[in-house]
């Protein structure tokens, strides 16, 4: 196991470079110029050439990109133009927050999808199963913006019961107030906060991955393992969950760990619509003011984190089945 785990490591180097170099070509190929953006259309030609030798965009691109790539050999993603700070910095304050959504609306993707996609395959062909069906391609032909406009439009607008935008203090220090004061106040305003952007995601997750789950689980049902147990007169609900869902447990991670990568990128959309303040609204922001380091920065480290997750659910195969292990 610790071979094919730094095997996997490895494989991670060439990823990384090979979306640094994309991303840094892609982002000279983006008309304007980041002095013009920073200091104005009325600025002079004199002071735009000073700031692009300060910025090192006089130089030819080819030295740019190797230093870029020195640069990140030890781990320095640079310095944003406009918030004229380290931009790893601005990554792990900004972070935490599209992290927080992700894991809540992964959670929401599961709480939905897991019996929704068994109920469906078990009851095929019923009214469950073609409400989840349903569910699921209006969740799927749905784009996730849309979603956040209509959860704002009926909870914000109409009903008046949540708030439309902002986020509240980050969960884990509302949990920390609530055991250290008692008071469930913080937890209970961030929480308002934090649904609906994480549903807006949350119901785009579960419409893929309940059908994933329906689909995989009637193979599985039909097997003759399964057909073995309720010989056995096995209850049912042991067959579905102990034989059936265990094996059918194989695709339904590689989507959910797919939909939590997806999920961290798409945030970006989400991000914007609901005004939270995370990684995705930088990564907006710092395109539009062609701010070259941020964005680099910011791909950079979106890439890596998907890739951990992608080592995460090749691990995971291992624990659910022995025998990947040989």
């Amino acid at each position: 196991m610790l071979k094919f785990f730094l095997k996997r490591v490895l494989q991670i180097i060439p990823v990384i470079l090979g979306i640094a170099t994309l991303v840094f070509f892609l982002m000279r190929l983006i008309p304007g110029d980041p002095a013009v953006t920073l200091l104005g259309d009325n600025a002079t030609i004199e002071e735009v050439a000073r700031i692009r030798t300060q910025l090192g965009l006089d130089r030819n691109i080819f030295i740019q990109y190797l230093s870029f790539l020195r640069s990140l050999l030890t781990f320095d993603l640079g310095r944003s133009i406009f918030l004229q700070r380290p931009v790893i910095n601005i990554i792990m304050e900004s972070f935490p927050a599209t992290l927080e959504l992700t894991i809540t609306a992964i959670i929401i993707t599961l709480l939905i999808s897991l019996p929704l996609g068994i109920l469906s395959a078990v009851k095929q062909n019923s009214p469950v199963d073609y409400v989840g069906m349903i569910f699921a391609q209006i969740g799927i032909s749905m784009p996730v913006f849309w979603i956040g406009l209509l959860l704002i439009l009926t909870f914000s607008v109409n009903l008046q019961i949540l708030p439309s935008f902002g986020r509240g203090m980050a969960l884990g220090r509302c949990i920390a107030e609530l055991f250290a004061t008692g008071s469930a106040v913080p937890l209970i305003e961030s929480l308002r906060r934090l649904i609906m952007p994480a549903m807006s995601l949350g119901i785009m997750g579960a419409a893929l991955v309940s059908r994933m789950i329906r689909s995989t689980m009637l193979e599985v049902l039909e097997s003759d393992y399964v057909r073995t147990a309720r010989a056995k007169g096995t209850k049912e609900f042991a067959v579905i969950i102990k034989h059936a869902f265990r094996n059918a447990l194989l695709p339904v991670v590689t989507v959910v760990g797919m939909q939590f990568g997806t999920m961290l990128g798409g945030s970006i959309v989400t991000e914007t619509v609901f005004a939270w303040p995370g990684m995705g609204r930088v990564v907006v922001a710092a395109i539009s003011q062609r701010d070259f380091p941020m964005v680099q920065g910011g791909v950079i480290f979106f890439a890596f984190v998907f890739a951990m997750i992608n080592l995460m659910v090749d691990m995971l195969y291992m624990v659910i089945d022995p025998k990947i292990r040989q």
